[in-house]
């Protein structure tokens, strides 16, 4: 079957998710096709609400791309020199996005559909997510789960430090929307 071919004013639709959280933590932004890979980076942060304080790479293909900090580290390609549209070619397609290499915050982006782009939309955009981004440096998937264990419960004997570290405004459930696309609407300028 013949690659479809995308052109500069085709649109992305992803599915971000944050593998082995549970309840499941992902958005599903709308990218323009030929965004280079060190923007998707930036847009996946925003998206997510990473604070961008880590290494972090894609491997799409078996193909690891990343930021210039990673090249001389061996088989890594400069993301900025790739298009989304050069390296993932069709609907259905999967890619992995890691972040924080200490806790290891693996995504997988999947290409959803391509569209056209609508006239009058800013792209990048959010259209949909589930649950509060984890707290940046609380331990990978599984440092997450204990820190909501213990800021449920009163009783328990981290309950106090945690919910001091994690601040009182943290809701594990809550997604905002249009403050992530307010973030996103700089990229559409």
């Amino acid at each position: 079957m013949p690659t479809p071919k995308t052109t500069s004013k085709d649109i992305y639709q992803i599915k971000v998710t944050l593998l082995g959280s549970k309840p499941p933590i992902w958005r599903r932004v709308q990218v323009p096709a030929d965004v280079n890979l060190s923007t998707l980076h930036n847009i996946v942060q925003n998206a997510m609400g990473w604070e961008n304080g880590h290494l972090h790479q894609f491997i799409i293909g078996g193909t690891y791309y990343g930021d210039e900090m990673l090249l001389d580290e061996g088989d890594v390609e400069d993301e900025a020199k790739f298009k989304l549209n050069k390296v993932v070619k069709r609907p259905k397609e999967k890619f992995i996005y890691e972040y924080d290499f200490g806790d290891s915050w693996e995504h997988q982006l999947e290409v959803e559909k391509i569209l056209p782009a609508e006239p009058d939309v800013h792209y990048p955009r959010c259209v949909a997510g589930k649950r509060a981004c984890p707290p940046e440096d609380c331990g990978g998937v599984w440092g997450y789960a204990s820190l909501l264990e213990a800021i449920g419960d009163p009783d328990h004997p981290e309950h106090e430090d945690m919910s001091e570290w994690v601040g009182d405004d943290f809701d594990p459930e809550k997604f905002d929307l249009d403050g992530v696309n307010k973030i996103l609407r700089e990229y559409s300028k």
